[in-house]
């Protein structure tokens, strides 16, 4: 695994802990965009062990679904996470209304430290 692997696995490690902190606190909606980066983060460090990097979420999300999702690399759920999660952080970053529930942000963290492992997981295989 590369470093810059390695320092984006520790980055999506920090924003589930950060993610688990801010819910327990009572502040789901910024709980939500901890937990959407955690799979972001993760997302850019499995692209990043291919040459690929990107500016943009929406082509992070686009290359990951190409070369992890379609491909049947990684299962396709966690690129459906990574866009749902995508939305939710969304609506809790620039929504007035706190319309994002514990429930469903403690879905999202467990979501999100799974898409962290798996994404670990495989690039620790491919080793």
């Amino acid at each position: 695994m590369t470093e810059q692997a390695r320092k984006l696995f520790d980055k999506a490690n920090r924003a589930v802990h950060a993610a688990e902190t801010l819910l327990k606190g009572g502040d789901p909606d910024f709980a939500a965009g901890r937990a959407y980066y955690a799979m972001f983060y993760a997302a850019e460090a499995l692209l990043a062990e291919r040459g690929v990097r990107f500016r943009k979420h929406g082509s992070v999300h686009a290359a990951f679904g190409e070369h992890f999702a379609k491909s049947g690399v990684l299962d396709s759920k966690y690129h459906r996470w990574l866009l749902d999660a995508y939305d939710q952080r969304i609506l809790g970053d620039y929504g007035v209304e706190g319309v994002l529930t514990k429930e469903d942000v403690a879905r999202m963290i467990e979501q999100a430290r799974e898409f962290v492992s798996a994404a670990r997981r495989h690039l620790e295989l491919m080793s």
